[in-house]
This record gives structure tokens, sequence and C-alpha cells, in this order.
């Protein structure tokens, strides 16, 4: 099932990458998904959908199916019930398919049956976030294709659309990656931006947030050139970014690192370049373009009346 780690890392990189989510099962938050589609319901119907009411008789009953137009994988249909049970909690709704699933031309997705009126005014709240969600479940499972058989694994950033990223976060281990941290709070990312700020070079930065943060968090830095490299790994770090780093300098710097530390490439990663980046050795390759640049997936409601 994707989602699940299907690479096998040593004992020791599976002790230190737990700043990365080794999520085994899909899930997410009930509450959560039912403010967010509230708050997404609320924004699109406002009063009342004019266009609904004043076409369709209130017992009105259809059925309709949720259909792939194209190839892909699934994501953010427990979002898309939502919708629906939300505006008639009495909705019908059977499961062709479930998150994670692979989905083809033409395969239906959801039947959903119930008051017509609810279903229309739904409808276009329920298949933004599904269309989205499965947009970004398969660029993943792209990127996860294209390492196969390597040891790195494909993560996220923090390059998510405010307020949706436990959603879109979700849909990166749909497609079979993995989270890197949430949120500012469960990690320590050392960035370029925070050593130039630094009085005291990489080395000094690590040692304060030895020092400023729980013992719990690991420590990671970014670095840009070798030299950085060897600074971290005296310094400590337990995991290190190479930034926008070739193969041949990557290679490099995984030889450096030696396993001492986790090792990330990160920067200049693309569906032409990640094979290439997974050969040099790296443990982990974070994508931004999973969640800021994944193209909506082409899904469709399809509807039939069934009269009063």
């Amino acid at each position: 099932m994707p989602g699940i780690l299907h690479q096998t890392v040593s004992l020791f990189h599976q002790a230190r990458l737990t700043f990365v989510t080794m999520e085994t099962q899909l899930s997410l938050d009930a509450s959560y998904v039912s403010r967010i589609v509230a708050a997404a319901l609320a924004e699109d119907v406002g009063p009342g959908d004019v266009t609904t009411m004043s076409t369709i008789p209130a017992p009105a009953r259809c059925e309709a199916l949720l259909n792939s137009r194209v190839e892909g994988v699934a994501a953010g249909l427990p979002v898309a019930m939502e919708a629906f049970r939300q505006l008639d909690p009495a909705v019908d709704i059977t499961e062709h398919r479930h998150d994670g699933d692979p989905m083809a031309p033409g395969d239906s997705l959801l039947t959903i049956r119930g008051r017509a009126r609810a279903i229309l005014t739904a409808e276009r709240v329920a298949l933004n976030f599904a269309q989205r969600l499965s947009g970004i479940a398969t660029l993943t499972s792209r990127y996860v294709a294209a390492v196969r058989g390597t040891r790195a694994i494909i993560i996220d950033t923090r390059k998510t659309t405010p307020g949706l990223r436990q959603l879109e976060k979700y849909a990166v281990r749909a497609g079979g990656g993995q989270n890197h941290r949430f949120g500012l709070f469960d990690g320590i990312l050392i960035k370029d931006n925070h050593i130039a700020a630094s009085p005291d070079g990489v080395g000094g930065a690590i040692q304060a947030a030895r020092r400023g943060a729980p013992h719990s968090l690991r420590v990671e830095v970014e670095c840009d050139t070798l030299d950085q490299v060897r600074e971290a790994l005296e310094a400590g770090a337990d995991a290190i970014l190479l930034d926008n780093m070739g193969p041949d300098m990557l290679r490099e710097a995984v030889g450096l690192i030696g396993g001492r530390a986790v090792s990330e490439a990160s920067g200049g990663v693309n569906l032409s370049t990640v094979r290439a980046i997974a050969e040099a050795g790296v443990d982990l390759i974070s994508v931004g373009a999973l969640t800021h640049s994944a193209p909506s997936l082409d899904l469709g409601l399809d509807f039939e009346l069934q009269g009063a």
C-alpha cells in the first residue's frame, strides 16, 4: 500500500530519521477535516446555493458517480465524502477506491446517493479537495517510482498551502512518500539564513541549537559546500541537508558523512534529475514541488436524477 515505507534502512538510520514521519497507514484527524470542509462550504455556499434552490425540487433525489478522467493515485476521498455528509447527513456513499489506490481513466471512485440539492451544492468543494490531493499523491508516486531500487526516501517540505498542510502532507503519504517535519516546532533545521545571521557559523549554530532546544529534537543543518559538511560533522549534526549539489558533489558529501549523520538532498530536484540524485547515495530527497507545483487531477461528478 502506498504510504508504507518500502525502503530498507539500517537500524542506525531508523533511530536517527526521527524528524521524518514513517507512517505505516493513512489517517486524517476527523475534527480537522470537519472544520476545514465546513469552512470551504461556508466560503462557497454563503447564504445559499441560489442556482440549485431555484432549479431543483426539494424532494428530488439523485445518484452521482465520482469518476477519474485520467490515470493517477487517489487521495482526499474521505474529505470529499465529508462535504456531502455535512449537507446531507443521511447520504449513502459507496467507496470503490480508497486513498492510495491507483486509478485509471473511467474508474469510479465513489457512488453518492441522496438529496439532489445537497449533492449538487457540495459538488465543487468535494471535487476541489479530491482533485488537489489526488494531484499531490499522483506526482509523489512518480517521484517514488523514479528512485525505486535506491536507498533514497522521497519526502516533502513546508511549501504547502496555508491552512491545508495536514491534508497535503497526508496526500504525499498516499502517493508513497514520507513527511519531513510538520512545522517549525517539531524539528530543528538550521538553514543558510540562520547561518548568515549567526555570529559563529555552522558549528556555533549547531551548538546553540543543542543548548536552546529540547534534547529530543534532532538537529539538521543546511550545507552548500563540502567544508560546511565537515564543520557540521565535527559539531555533531544529526542530519545534513546537501543543498543544490550535483550528483558528483553529493556522492563526495555522502562519502564524507560516512553514516555519521542522515544525508538529505534538496534543490534542483525534478523528475529528470531525481534518479541521479538518489544514485549518489543520499538517505532522503526533499521535493517542494510535491505540494507547491502538483497539478490537480481531472476528476468529475456524473449525475442521474431519480425523481421525487
